[in-house]
């Protein structure tokens, strides 16, 4: 379902007269369906770096991204516009909605994008929320002014409301106290045991070894570093 091979990124400093930065070569790492794989290695060895370029935020210097068959390298922006909202599924570390958007509006969207009807939407965006014991008196006010743990599970809502065959998680599980995290550890098996393929970044330790079947050190990726 993720098939990234021989893939490279650099950074341009154009305010520094145009120094380029080689950041990654040679990245290769696969995950199947119905596995978890976590990304690990040393802060700044290019673990945000892979997967935005996975998600498709970055441009990669050369190489391949296949995300259920299709090339991401390359392709044109509708396509992966498309593919991220059908397949390629992403939780963020960090909220961003337009304000005055109620909670539940905000988790329903992702569906309503793909023409599930409006009721539907909510009524599944609800049982999420109420999953994640997000308040009842907070789900018709905006997001954009809950504490940080509970705007990361507005967060984990939106990426688990419609079943995305591959997922993206960076640090799910960050800002939560262990009951919440327990639901979204319960989340990502039953995520597995549907046959999603993820990709995540875990600093929780507990947690990454509760989900991940495989580790990838991307730290033989980064020039000038040994594996």
């Amino acid at each position: 379902m993720i098939q990234v091979e021989n893939l490279s990124k650099s950074f341009t400093l154009h305010n520094q007269g145009g120094t380029v930065i080689p950041v990654m070569a040679g990245a290769a790492l696969h995950v199947d369906p119905g596995e978890c794989v976590g990304l690990v290695g040393q802060s700044g060895a290019g673990k945000s770096t892979l997967m935005r370029m996975i998600q498709g935020n970055y441009l990669p210097g050369g190489g391949s991204i296949r995300i259920a068959g299709t090339e991401l390298v390359g392709a044109a922006p509708r396509t992966v516009t498309a593919l991220r909202r059908g397949t390629l599924g992403h939780v963020s570390q960090f909220l961003r909605v337009l304000p005055r958007v109620p909670a539940v509006d905000v988790v329903a969207e992702p569906l309503r994008a793909l023409g599930v009807p409006a009721a539907t939407a909510r009524a599944q965006a609800e049982g999420l929320l109420w999953r994640l014991n997000i308040p009842r008196r907070l789900w018709a006010l905006s997001p954009t002014t809950f504490s940080g743990g509970e705007q990361q599970r507005i967060n984990i809502a939106r990426g688990f409301v419609h079943p995305y065959p591959v997922l993206l998680l960076d640090e799910p599980t960050a800002s939560l106290d262990a009951a919440n995290r327990q639901v979204v550890l319960s989340l990502i098996a039953e995520a597995k045991a549907r046959g999603a393929a993820i990709l995540g970044i875990f600093h929780d330790a507990e947690a990454r070894d509760a989900v991940c079947d495989r580790l990838v050190d991307v730290t033989g990726f980064t020039p000038g570093r040994a594996a």
